[in-house]
């Protein structure tokens, strides 16, 4: 249970920075057509096109090992499947007739996307945090085979 906390740590941490990050690109991506969709896509594209633990590697060796780079690093290459999730909830839910009645009482896009496309999002992006946390947590573990897990005095 003591060597569970660096993990459990940084799992929760992961989380909390990957969830807002995916879920506005997501929403954004969706909502807005065209370029705006197509530019952020194509940086999930090429987030997703590297296998998420080498990539996450690769940072903490280029970072150095520490908790807080394994948060950084574990945080770059684990919110693609989120703004994913949100970006095709967000396509579906933008055909709805109450956000076409908000757009008919000149509401802003941002105003549209944070009130009404975010929370009906938010299911769907919480399963998904969760099903992304065991991805984290088995990334986390495989940064200690090279050496960059946590320093010698903590348990892991």
């Amino acid at each position: 249970m003591h060597g569970a906390r660096i993990a459990l740590t940084i799992m929760f941490l992961v989380t909390i920075v990957v969830w807002p990050i995916g879920h506005l690109l997501g929403t954004v991506a969706g909502y807005f057509d065209g370029r705006v969709d197509t530019f952020l896509m194509r940086i999930t594209d090429i987030v997703l096109s590297f296998p998420s633990l080498i990539l996450s590697l690769a940072f903490l060796a280029a970072l150095g090992p520490s908790l807080n780079t394994a948060i950084i690093a574990i945080s770059l290459t684990a919110w693609p499947p989120i703004a994913r999730l949100a970006r095709a909830e967000t396509m579906t839910f933008r055909q709805a007739d109450h956000i076409a009645a908000s757009r008919l009482q000149w509401a802003s896009p941002a105003r549209i996307i944070w009130r009404s496309i975010v929370p009906m999002c938010l299911p769907s992006v919480l399963i998904r945090l969760t099903l992304n946390m065991a991805t984290v947590i088995l990334t986390a573990a495989g940064r200690g085979f090279p050496g960059l897990g946590a320093l010698p005095p903590l348990p892991e």
